[in-house]
């Protein structure tokens, strides 16, 4: 989340007056994240989250986006809900950009997030690719291959200002993933963006799933290595495999993976390694000035890769369960 659009109070009250969800008592902007404005506002009924979608999103996806939350939430995920207006408008126009206004979950993000969350988290997200399998809108994963290797053509020439060496290690690593990217496993809708930010918990408990702003169709097992980087290593870049097999035991305890996934899962979690590398040294090559936002370092990405890139079997994720 982040805010690149500023909204009036003037703008949100009128905004707000399509619905029925009371007054406006306070709002103010969210600064973590990258893609979108967002504010969270309070009424004398509820909080919510008022999302402004930015150039970088596709107009066209939001149906899909927005859609899915809302078949989630009927089939019990504990996920945010989209509201709808009087008219049960849930996409609507704000300072000239589409916008919704979403349902807020309570709940907080874990800084360290311990083996239990972990197990959490897989249980939730193997019970989110169930719920998700009977959506019928699909929507190609437009940061898979073809989009990492734009993306490679577009930080290039720069890549070594970030690190010696980088602009070689993204063309080795854009011409094995091409090479090895498998085929043939179980595909679903991913939510594509699990990291320790978008999964609250309340009391030790998982509360909820949010910002499916990236979800797709793709390899379901694809999800477990995006989450396998973002939760199962150490703020010093070391690998916890203790995390890591907690949260396969809970994946897998709610839908079991095959041997063809398990296998994959080295190259699988090299793909999401590179993804987010290459989002991340794309927005800090290409700062926003002025905005509220936090770019993010995109060594952090680097490391991971380089681990992943010495896996020689599936065990060294803990896969033996």
């Amino acid at each position: 989340m982040a805010v690149y659009t500023k909204v009036s109070a003037s703008e949100i009250s009128e905004f707000m007056a399509g619905y029925d969800e009371g007054e406006i008592v306070s709002f103010k902007g969210i600064a973590e994240g990258v893609e979108n404005s967002n504010y969270i506002l309070q009424t004398n009924r509820a909080s919510y989250i008022l999302t402004l979608y930015e150039k970088r999103v596709n107009p066209d996806d939001l149906p899909f986006f927005l859609g899915l939350m809302d078949h989630l939430v009927h089939k019990g995920t504990n996920c945010a809900e989209p509201i709808r207006d009087r008219q049960g408008t849930i996409l609507k126009t704000l300072c000239d950009r589409p916008a919704a206004l979403i349902s807020f979950l309570p709940g907080l993000s874990v800084n360290r997030p311990g083996p239990d969350h972990c197990y959490q988290l897989g249980q939730e997200m193997a019970r989110m690719h169930r719920a998700a399998s009977d959506f019928k809108i699909s929507r190609k994963n437009a940061l898979s291959v073809d989009g990492w290797q734009s993306l490679v053509s577009q930080c290039e020439c720069r890549a070594d200002e970030v690190e010696a060496g980088l602009k070689d290690l993204l063309h080795d690593e854009m011409a094995y993933l091409k090479a090895n990217w498998p085929a043939g496993l179980p595909e679903g809708i991913i939510h594509a963006d699990l990291f320790p930010d978008n999964v609250f918990f309340m009391g030790g408990e998982l509360s909820g799933l949010i910002d499916y702003y990236f979800a797709c169709n793709d390899i379901l097992a694809y999800d477990v290595a995006i989450c396998i980087n973002a939760w199962c290593f150490e703020k010093d870049g070391s690998f916890n495999i203790t995390k890591a097999s907690r949260l396969l035991r809970g994946y897998v305890g709610e839908r079991a993976m095959t041997g063809d996934e398990m296998n994959a899962m080295s190259v699988l979690c090299r793909g999401a390694a590179f993804r987010f590398l290459l989002s991340r040294l794309y927005d800090w090559l290409n700062q926003v000035e002025g905005a509220l936002v936090q770019v993010k370092d995109p060594a952090e990405y680097i490391n991971k890769l380089k681990f992943h890139r010495a896996v020689k079997k599936p065990s060294e994720y803990g896969l033996d369960i």
